[in-house]
């Protein structure tokens, strides 16, 4: 029953005993975020503006409340001092549970936030900004705590016209707190590619900024890699509770920079031959370090194939990536020991 361990599918106990083999009620609500995933793609990508109505939330018993935009922070040549509005697109939106019913099934009122993954071509641009870069002190007062330029400048940057993503998104949640002060409550940031590293970013930044949030759970699906050790260590002091689902055929997952262990430690208790290798290691994490490209992995992690599959015969990359291959995986994953169920479902046409 969802409403009395809603506490340990949002990840309280940090899903311990629950990703291996997955147990069915999280997986169900694996599911559940990702058809919001799903809504904010279809939103994107319908011909009405954005949000074309409630994105289908309607039926799932939650009522969007706000429509986010992301912006594109690079400065680019020859503009006037107006900046395209083509600069800033809509990337996801933010809706809260508010049918009894299901207020009572979940054990508590849910709030949501969804993100799409990449889609324009300036996002693109933002994506290839791999280097790390320091939070600013409103996000971080903490000395080294950094995160991936693109993603930050996704999340931070704003127009005349349009606020930035973080400011549109804090103020709903701050809206919403207030409005339902004194009930149950949980906030789910959940996203797809791009949209996964915007989760884990406006998870952080709510759980750090604003005034006793509730529990704060991220559920991502083929997110890359978003900020550095010290970034993760202070996201594990906080609240925050993120559930990484990584499909090991997905090259998104294993950017940007580099994942490299300390091997320090080894260094200094043998002199063999092995010593010299770590001695090069040691050397390459520091320049990778120069160059602002080690990362660290973050959250809790789900890890699937899509080459485990019987209806993914040799995926291609754009295919081990799609979010519709993501959930289907969760869909029919067992465990590692049984990674497929035998009666494993096809996936769905787009």
């Amino acid at each position: 029953d969802v409403g009395e361990r809603w506490k340990e599918f949002q990840g309280i106990r940090n899903w311990e005993g629950m990703l291996d083999p997955l147990d069915d009620g999280l997986r169900d609500e694996i599911l559940r975020y990702g058809e919001f995933v799903e809504a904010a793609y279809r939103c994107f990508e319908s011909d009405a503006a954005p949000p074309c109505g409630d994105g289908g939330l309607r039926m799932n018993g939650y009522k969007l409340t706000r429509s986010v935009h992301a912006t594109c922070g690079i400065q680019l040549p020859n503009l006037t001092d107006r900046i395209p509005q083509w600069m800033s697109s809509w990337i996801g939106y933010v809706a809260v549970c508010d049918d009894a019913d299901e207020i009572a099934r979940l054990g508590r009122r849910d709030v949501v936030v969804a993100y799409r993954g990449t889609s324009t071509c300036m996002e693109w641009l933002e994506n290839l900004r791999a280097t790390l870069t320091c939070l600013p002190s409103e996000m971080s007062s903490v000395s080294g705590s950094k995160v991936q330029s693109g993603f930050l400048s996704l999340y931070t940057s704003s127009t005349p016209e349009k606020p930035s993503l973080q400011t549109s998104v804090k103020e709903e949640i701050n809206r919403i707190l207030r409005k339902y002060a004194g009930e149950p409550l949980s906030i789910t940031i959940t996203g797809h590619s791009l949209g996964a590293a915007l989760a884990t970013l406006t998870a952080y930044d709510i759980a750090t900024t604003v005034e006793n949030p509730p529990l704060v759970t991220v559920v991502s699906f083929g997110g890359p890699r978003v900020g550095n050790k010290t970034f993760r260590r202070q996201l594990e002091k906080t609240a925050v509770k993120v559930l990484r689902i990584v499909n090991s055929d997905d090259p998104i997952t294993k950017v940007p920079g580099f994942v490299l262990e300390d091997g320090g430690a080894a260094a200094e208790k043998t002199r063999t031959p092995r010593s010299q290798s770590t001695a090069m290691l040691k050397w390459l994490h520091r320049r990778a370090e120069e160059a602002q490209l080690v990362y660290a992995e973050i959250g809790e992690e789900l890890r699937l194939s899509s080459n485990d599959s019987p209806y993914l015969n040799n995926p291609s990359v754009a295919t081990c990536h799609d979010l519709k291959t993501y959930l289907h995986l969760v869909d029919n994953f067992v465990s590692s020991n049984c990674p497929i169920r035998a009666t494993a479902k096809m996936v769905l046409e787009k």
